[in-house]
């Protein structure tokens, strides 16, 4: 196999690492793996999933420390072992777990994920009614506040090297909606968002960055509320395919980032002290993007 072989660490060698000293219940065996990324960094958080082989059950499941390392304590029998981690290939072994035995532990390197076919070189304009801004907030002592913005236009110009493409998004401050009239009167207050100043937030990419597989970094800068920042968007790239209103070719993509109210000058710590009830100090956006391929018989979607 070219991907994630597991490498027995040699025993008589300055990293070598011997048998795993764990006490074992009865009757049970043990073994241990470590994970680590093409540049052989250790991989904490990566998903380890032992399933049986007879009867396909999963017996254990859990993450990597932060050292990459994962241990499991089985009854005697032969176990499927995978790894898997974001932007990179999954792992698979087969392990033999005897009783009383504890296998040193073995090494698997995972490998990049292959990279998807990208779209073609041009530009794409988002297609609004099937394409979704949202976002999560932490309403300050009770339960989590869901929203999104309702209008806003963007494109996506696809250079032929991916990483000099481009993104830019104008969104409407005015258009926010949680649900609740009275909480989205206040959202575009001056308290908050101030739309009569501040009417657009806009998002302008820098850079695209490659991370393995599906996934990219989008780097770029956010402006609202009259702020401009630094922001990264993990970005999961979901491909192409022809349909909508006249069979144009489409492309689709989700992107998420965390947001600092703060940084935006939106001081949540003054507005408590006021006595305003409040969002927290982050929010959780997240851009579910359909474009479609701009030629000059682009159909309009309907508003």
């Amino acid at each position: 196999m070219a991907f994630g072989l597991f490498r027995r660490r040699r025993s008589n060698g300055p990293d070598a690492v011997s048998a795993l000293s764990i006490p074992l219940p009865s009757g049970a065996g043990a073994f241990g793996c470590e994970v680590v990324d093409p540049t052989g960094q250790p991989m904490g958080g990566a998903e380890v999933t032992v399933t049986e082989l007879g009867s396909h059950r999963v017996a254990a499941r859990g993450t990597t420390d932060p050292y990459g390392f994962f241990t499991a304590t089985l009854p005697p029998g032969s176990y499927s072992v995978r790894m898997m981690a974001e932007g990179l290939s999954p792992a698979r072994e087969t392990v033999e777990i005897a009783a009383g035995v504890a296998l040193p532990p073995t090494r698997v390197m995972l490998q990049p994920a292959p990279q998807q076919e990208l779209p073609p070189p041009g530009t794409w304009l988002f297609d609004p009614p099937h394409t979704a801004i949202r976002f999560i907030a932490k309403h300050v002592g009770m339960a989590h506040v869901h929203g999104r913005f309702t209008r806003f236009d963007g494109a996506i110009r696809v250079a032929p090297t991916m990483a000099d493409s481009q993104v830019s998004v104008r969104i409407d401050a005015a258009s926010i909606s949680t649900g609740n009239k009275t909480r989205d009167n206040h959202l575009r207050s001056a308290d908050f968002l101030d739309v009569e100043r501040y009417p657009y937030i806009d998002f302008t990419s820098k850079r695209f960055v490659y991370q393995g597989g599906s996934k990219w970094t989008l780097q770029g800068t956010l402006t609202m509320h009259g702020t401009s920042r630094s922001v990264g968007l993990d970005t999961t790239y979901l491909g192409t395919v022809n349909g909508g209103y006249d069979q144009e070719l489409r492309c689709a993509a989700l992107a998420k980032t965390e947001l600092h109210r703060e940084d935006f000058t939106l001081n949540w710590r003054s507005m408590l002290a006021r006595g305003i009830a409040v969002v927290g100090p982050t929010v959780q956006l997240e851009l579910d993007v359909q474009a479609m391929y701009h030629t000059h018989d682009t159909p309009t979607p309907p508003e």
